[in-house]
This record gives structure tokens, sequence and C-alpha cells, in this order.
């Protein structure tokens, strides 16, 4: 059996290739530095609690299919797609009971998605009993990615 190794003060050194457990924030939403990349992204949807996890990886394989040169990043702690030079065109967000989906040019996009009283977002809210109609979520996304995006 091997000894862990000390540190110069004699206590044993925390390996360097464990990963820091993610903090989830209210509704189990998981807290991941912004960043950009598919990294943070991949982070995220890894950290995102029981069913939701699995919803997220529908969604970032479903938008990486659709829109095959999509930028990635996470801001406020949510997954953002878009395209370069036209900004950002969808996210998703955990809450306790549900994944919300928001294009941010959503009003454009037919059928306009159900949920959402802005001026030009809308959003579909994804539960776990929900049939995930990857048709019809494709055709959003793709609807979504051919008009100028949401630009912080």
């Amino acid at each position: 059996m091997s000894k862990a190794k000390s540190s110069a003060k004699g206590k044993p050194r925390k390996s360097a290739n464990k990963a820091k457990p993610v903090n989830l924030l209210s509704g189990g939403n998981p807290q991941i530095a912004k960043a950009d990349g598919d990294a943070p992204v991949r982070a995220y949807i890894a950290a995102m609690p029981g069913w939701k996890r699995d919803l997220g990886q529908r969604l970032d394989a479903l938008v990486v299919r659709t829109v095959p040169n999509v930028r990635k990043a996470v801001k406020w702690n949510s997954p953002f797609y878009g395209l370069e030079g036209q900004g950002w065109f969808l996210s998703f967000h955990v809450f306790t009971r549900y994944v919300k989906v928001t294009f941010f040019r959503g009003t454009s996009l037919r059928p306009v998605p159900p949920g959402g009283t802005g001026k030009d977002a809308r959003w579909i809210d994804l539960r776990e009993d929900d049939r995930f109609d990857e048709a019809k979520m494709a055709k959003w996304v793709r609807q979504a990615a051919a008009i100028p995006g949401w630009l912080p």
C-alpha cells in the first residue's frame, strides 16, 4: 500500500486531478464559471441533477447536429448557443421541476414557442414526464440560428 505524498508541513497533498464538486444553486442549477467553448457547457451538463442531465445531453447534441458551426459558452450559470458575429440564439437553465429552453428571438419562430411575454424571447419548459418533441425542437433551433441573435 502506498502512502500519500506529504507537503512540507506534513499534511497529505490533494490530488491535482480530482475535479472539484460543482455547487448546485437554487432549483439544482449548476454553478459554472463564465467561459467560452464546449468544455464549460459539458461541465454544466455533467453537473445537471437526475433526469435533467439526459435532457441537457439531448439538447446539446440536437443543437450541434442542427447547427454544425455553433458557438458555445456558459454565461449567468446557463449554457448559451450562438453563431460568430450573429449573437446568441438559445440558452437553457435548470429549475426545480423543469428545464427552461429560451429562444432569444422566439417571437420570430413558427410556431412561436409557448412561454414568454417579453418583446422578443420565448421559451418552452420541459418537465420530466414531458414527451421531448425532437423534430419540433430541431425546427426551432434551425429557424433561430438563421436569424440575428441576441447580443448582450
